[in-house]
């Protein structure tokens, strides 16, 4: 089964980060995706950082037309930041490998809709 995992966090505490924070967080990510290499049955099957919040184009409909604003969606103390996306065995793998990610981020793990 496929699973995306969004990454939400304070875009203010990497941009405010010293080098060793930042050193730390790359860290995380290399324990994480070793942790998904090294389970059988779990790969990556995309993922991404994502430039700021700031630089987000957004798409609302309102009143049958079609409304192009910049910036998010909402406002918000957290931002999303990136993705993955795994093939995993199932939810519990999940869970356990993205243990390793930073703690800063609040982490959404969604399982793909295949049917559509």
């Amino acid at each position: 089964m496929r699973y995306v995992v969004l990454m939400y966090g304070d875009e203010s505490v990497w941009a405010e980060a010293d080098e060793a924070a930042r050193t730390e967080t790359i860290a995380a990510h290399d324990r994480f995706s070793e942790v998904v290499r090294d389970h059988p049955g779990m790969s990556f099957a995309g993922g991404e950082a994502l430039q700021t919040a700031d630089t987000a184009t957004t798409l609302r409909h309102e009143g049958g037309r079609s409304v192009v604003t910049d910036g998010p969606f909402a406002e918000a103390t957290e931002q999303l930041g990136g993705f993955y996306l795994l093939d995993a065995p199932d939810l519990d793998a999940v869970m356990a490998a993205i243990e390793h990610l930073p703690s800063y981020y609040v982490l959404e793990v969604r399982p793909v809709d295949d049917s559509v």
